[in-house]
């Protein structure tokens, strides 16, 4: 008895299973191949690098003070806009002022000795030639009064660097611009005595900017000068700011253990949006086209299975004895065009065809032989439902069905 329920348990088990491959072979029969193509259009293409930046004034100017002292006056605020030979600063000049007077009193006393042993030096000299008096006694004289005119001279040069100390009192500005920073504040007491503190910072041209981008070291070798390049700013996201890849700098910077390198930018700033030390995201085109044929890049990694065969005729290329390339149709092609390969479809027929490329940026890539325009390649296979299937997904008549609620959803119970 029980081997008999056995035997009915396993003939049930086989009529299911048989029906279950059944529908799955009926509804994949059902199932229609479509192939996804596009075709060459003529338009535009870029190859790009990524990069961030810091914008800053093309030239800057810092101005220091030669002198130490306290600052008495300050006439240049941030942002004021100054002329080349302007009064910015005066450091309070008293004390350079002393040191001249006494330098001053120091070079007439050494005049009034100069006087004195030039009138010794000519008497021992008349002396001397009369033999009145010793050699000796003359070279005494002569290298007293030698030594008086150097002594004129060393206080004369140190009346000279006073004076020019004194002028230092006074800060100018070197150039023609804009004030960035201001250092320094009335009352303020600055030392010079190891390096020129610096008092302020001026940009020569503001219309002028230059960004300093950072590229990395995988990309730095397509940046040429005369690059285009974009890039846009947190203040004024909505704008498209252009500009022109100057030069890169060859030092490095390493940054946790990534290296990059300094790329000058120029930009023009007529309109003063940008400012200094705003941040850019920056787009070097590296490679444009503005008017190429284009095809998908997807095109170039399609290859047909045996499931086409049923619906199309595949003609592939092939070389005859003489090693030239054709198809199976015996049309010559091309020596030169063998870079990549593409299926070229016509009706029912799908060529392959070989193709010589240029630019790929990743979506499409550029043509330079081998197809022509509204020429149609395949990308890929999409498997769709016939008609009345809502999902390419086969569902089993054998599989449970969810109950359906009144909100037309299924839960679980």
């Amino acid at each position: 008895m029980k081997k008999k329920i056995v035997l009915i348990v396993l003939g049930a088990l086989l009529v299911v299973s048989s029906a279950i491959f059944i529908y799955y072979k009926l509804q994949k029969g059902n199932d229609a191949i479509a192939l996804l193509t596009a075709k060459a259009e003529y338009g535009y293409i870029a190859k790009t690098i990524t990069a961030t930046g810091t914008i800053q004034p093309v030239d800057t100017v810092s101005v220091g003070a030669q002198v130490s002292g306290v600052v008495r006056n300050v006439y240049a605020d941030f942002n004021s806009k100054v002329k080349q030979g302007e009064l910015l600063a005066r450091v309070d000049p008293s004390i350079i002022t002393a040191q001249m007077e006494q330098s001053k009193a120091n070079l007439a006393n050494m005049k009034s000795n100069l006087e004195f042993q030039q009138s010794h030096f000519d008497r021992q000299k008349k002396l001397y030639k009369l033999g009145a008096i010793s050699q000796a006694d003359f070279q005494l004289a002569t290298n007293q009064f030698k030594s008086a005119q150097a002594t004129v001279l060393n206080a004369s040069a140190q009346v000279r660097v006073t004076e020019k100390n004194l002028s230092y009192t006074n800060i100018y500005s070197p150039i023609n611009g804009v004030v960035l920073n201001r250092n320094i504040s009335e009352g303020q007491t600055i030392a010079s005595s190891f390096n020129a503190p610096t008092l302020f910072v001026i940009a020569k041209d503001l219309t002028k900017m230059q960004v300093r981008a950072a590229v990395d070291e995988a990309d730095i070798g397509g940046v040429r000068s005369n690059q285009r390049v974009t890039f846009t700013v947190d203040a004024f996201p909505d704008d498209l700011f252009q500009g022109m890849a100057q030069s890169v700098l060859l030092h490095p910077t390493v940054t946790s253990n990534v290296v990059t390198y300094a790329t000058l930018i120029n930009v023009d700033n007529r309109d003063m949006k940008l400012k200094p030390g705003m941040t850019a995201s920056i787009n070097i085109y590296i490679e444009e086209d503005s008017h190429v044929l284009l095809i998908p890049s997807k095109a170039l990694n399609f290859k047909p299975d045996s499931s086409l065969m049923k619906k199309f005729t595949l003609i592939k290329s092939v070389k005859n004895k003489s090693g030239q390339t054709v198809n199976e149709k015996g049309v010559v092609k091309d020596p030169e065009m063998q870079r990549s390969k593409v299926w070229v479809k016509s009706g029912d027929t799908l060529t392959e065809r070989k193709i010589k490329t240029a630019l790929n940026d990743d979506t499409n890539v550029k043509i330079i032989s081998g197809l022509y325009e509204h020429e149609e390649v395949v990308i890929g296979i999409q498997e769709t439902a016939t008609k009345g299937q809502t999902s390419t997904a086969a569902k089993s008549p054998f599989m449970p069905q969810m109950p359906k609620r009144q909100g037309g959803g299924s839960r679980n119970r």
